[in-house]
């Protein structure tokens, strides 16, 4: 009887204690909190690893971009050489020689969408920045080791390829205002561009293509009924800047033109002699093909005449004067240089010619350049022609650039009515360019 109670009672104490609830809530919680601890641990190491990634990516797309623009004018080890120093120089003194190395930095080319390995090119790069366990410098977990997660492979690829943009090719650049008058057209590809501001009247012909940039599009300065009375403006306006890369280069490309076989010689250079001119009314008689002058002058003025015929072919001049171009003079195959920094150190009666007219075709194209400015009476005609200047260019009615016009100007392109500027594509081969750099992927 005895036993048979204590078995009872142990039976209910048994069915009690199955239905008693009394400290669940505490092993729920223990089992919230381990879930909880591991999410966030989880959530602070992964956006530690991000933040990681973000350095890396930045040290990726620093380190190329220095290392394509050294490559323009140093050897690829070189120019690897100080893309490794810049990231040394940026990033925490722990990471020097691991995050980037000379053997994750390689030259290429860019086609149809994807880099093509070359180290003689100097056109793209790709660069690979890595924290890994196999060089021993991963991202350390800060509490995601409770779920047996120590450290992370972390890594960023960065891809910098070269362009050279279209209005700098066949336009009119400016870092002042780009001021144009009326009744001009433009037509497709061709580019009007300004650092400042584009002015402009009425009347004028913006066919489809065009375009006209500044920084900012309200700037535009037009009379009220703009779009109304310019045909295609409103669809050709676009906002950007640029750097005029090209005018910090003209120290460069002077030093060039001066010596025969330099990266700046033009193909129809044929003779290593440069020949010595002093006179203040040359004509086109005294510059021999085929050959670079070094040109000087009495005073700060000259004027080169028409001699046996009215063009200058296949020559390099380089002068220190203010120079004039007789009326209906013709530049062919020739570079045009002066240091003179008059604002009119290059200027002409009306009918000049800047290239031969021969639609559009390969060579003969003219180039001026000038530390100082530019000022061209009426009736200049452009043929794969090409004007840099440091300070303004002018020029007066009926400009005509249907086959080729590059103007660059450090002031203000001043242009008035009657013109017309088409795109080319081609016969513009000997212009002065430099290469722009941006992120392909």
């Amino acid at each position: 009887m005895t036993i048979a109670c204590h078995l009872g009672n142990i039976g209910r104490a048994a069915r009690r204690f199955t239905k008693d609830t009394t400290g669940s809530t505490t092993v729920m919680s223990l089992f919230s909190f381990i879930t909880l601890a591991g999410v966030s641990a989880l959530a602070i190491d992964v956006s530690h690893v991000y933040n990681k990634r973000i350095e890396l990516q930045i040290a990726a797309d620093m380190a190329a971009h220095a290392a394509l623009y050294n490559r323009e004018g140093m050897t690829a080890d070189d120019a690897k050489a100080e893309a490794l120093a810049l990231v040394r120089h940026s990033l925490p003194p722990e990471h020097a020689g691991h995050l980037l190395t000379a053997d994750t930095i390689g030259f290429g080319r860019w086609e149809d969408g994807e880099f093509v390995y070359d180290e003689d090119a100097n056109s793209a790069v790709m660069v690979q920045t890595s924290r890994t366990a196999d060089l021993g410098n991963p991202v350390y977990s800060f509490l995601a080791q409770w779920i047996g997660q120590d450290a992370w492979d972390v890594r960023a690829n960065s891809t910098f390829v070269t362009y050279r943009p279209m209005c700098f090719r066949e336009g009119f650049v400016a870092e002042g205002v780009v001021d144009i008058q009326s009744n001009n057209a433009y037509f497709n590809g061709f580019c009007l561009h300004s650092n400042e501001y584009v002015s402009l009247n009425s009347n004028n012909t913006f066919e489809p293509g065009t375009i006209v940039s500044m920084p900012d599009t309200a700037d535009l300065d037009m009379p009220n009924s703009g779009f109304d009375t310019n045909e295609g403006l409103e669809e050709a306006l676009r906002s950007g800047a640029y750097r005029l890369r090209i005018l910090n280069d003209i120290d460069e490309i002077f030093d060039g033109l001066r010596t025969y076989g330099s990266e700046y010689t033009p193909d129809y250079i044929t003779s290593y002699e440069v020949l010595s001119l002093y006179d203040r009314r040359p004509t086109t008689d005294d510059f021999v093909e085929g050959h670079i002058t070094l040109h000087s002058c009495p005073g700060t003025k000259a004027t080169i005449q028409a001699g046996s015929t009215n063009a200058l072919r296949n020559v390099v001049i380089v002068s220190d004067c203010e120079i004039k171009f007789e009326n209906g003079l013709e530049l062919q195959n020739v570079v045009v240089a002066t240091t003179s920094t008059s604002a009119t150190s290059f200027n002409s009666s009306s009918g000049l010619k800047v290239g031969l007219d021969d639609d559009c075709a390969e060579g003969g194209g003219a180039q001026l350049l000038t530390y100082g400015g530019m000022n061209f009476a009426s009736g200049l005609h452009m043929y794969g022609g090409q004007l840099i200047a440091l300070k303004d260019i002018e020029f007066a009615a009926n400009a005509n650039g249907i086959q080729g016009a590059s103007m660059v100007a450090g002031g203000m392109i001043d242009g008035t009515s009657n013109m017309n500027m088409g795109f080319c594509g081609s016969g513009m081969e000997d212009n002065f360019e430099v290469d722009y750099y941006r992120l392909a992927i």
